[in-house]
């Protein structure tokens, strides 16, 4: 035999879908509700009772808040954004809503697009408490662009760019005959060179005195032979040769002082030859 649900079943069961509804949906208040003191008017079980006024009477009597309405925050976000700011139709997206703080986060598409709405951050805010009842939004808080995808109704909207038509190549057109005859005429009335003769003559002149002063001022050294000894070796092979002469000269006299000396007489000291002297 099957027992039918009275009403404060029914209600009770309603009760806890709400309950499990208000915790998937993140709207459920932390603090434990007040009890409120009032009284409610309670029905005996005989009587019938809606679903909806038995939801109400429950949530009444426990103090429960009804879930904010963040879905529906977002869900009209297009309709609030061309209420308030339209020139930004299509570029800016609801991300997010917090129930709690009030808070709702918004991407733009472009960076002068989010500065753009966050100076009209109040008309969003009003927008969004019109459009949405309840909705209790407070702050609008934009974030970094991001870019937009295209929705449904945009790209109806927005037609398929067109495909720029192939450039034809351009002709060059043959040059007509008198344009011809224009440039030879103008090569043959070209002036002739105005440099006179006997100028360059006179010119070519004066650069070869000019080499020759040249030459004799400043006249090349002499190729030496290959077995040619060098001007400079020529002289340390001589100043050694004076050198070893005069060496040999204070040897021989050393020599003959001495003799003297070991003999008791004058010594007759040869006199030293003349030097030359080397520029």
């Amino acid at each position: 035999m099957t027992t039918e649900l009275s009403g404060v079943d029914l209600a009770r069961q309603a009760l806890v879908a709400a309950r499990e509804a208000a915790k998937k949906n993140g709207a459920v208040r932390k603090e434990k509700p007040k009890r409120r003191t009032g009284t409610a008017l309670r029905r005996d079980g005989r009587e019938p009772l809606g679903l909806a006024a038995a939801i109400g009477m429950m949530m009444t009597e426990r103090g429960m808040v009804a879930p904010a309405a963040g879905g529906g925050v977002l869900a009209q976000w297009e309709t609030i954004l061309t209420a308030a700011v339209p020139e930004l139709a299509g570029r800016a997206r609801g991300v997010a809503f917090d129930v709690g703080t009030g808070r709702l986060d918004v991407v733009p598409d472009a960076p002068a697009c989010g500065t753009k709405l966050r100076w009209s951050a109040p008309k969003l805010i009003a927008a969004a408490n019109e459009k949405v009842p309840g909705a209790n939004v407070r702050a609008l808080h934009v974030l970094a662009p991001a870019p937009m995808k295209a929705s449904p109704a945009t790209a109806a909207a927005d037609p398929a760019p067109k495909q720029a038509a192939p450039v034809a190549p351009v002709e060059r057109r043959t040059p007509p005959d008198g344009y011809h005859r224009a440039i030879e005429a103008h090569r043959q009335a070209a002036p002739p060179s105005r440099v006179d003769p006997a100028i360059a003559q006179a010119a070519e002149r004066q650069n070869r005195a000019m080499r020759e002063l040249s030459r004799h001022a400043f006249p090349e050294p002499e190729t030496a032979a290959d077995d040619a000894t060098a001007p400079i070796e020529q002289a340390r092979v001589q100043r050694r040769r004076q050198a070893d002469a005069t060496r040999a000269a204070a040897l021989r006299r050393a020599r003959a002082e001495r003799a003297a000396r070991e003999a008791g007489t004058a010594a007759i000291v040869p006199r030293p030859a003349v030097l030359r002297t080397t520029a």
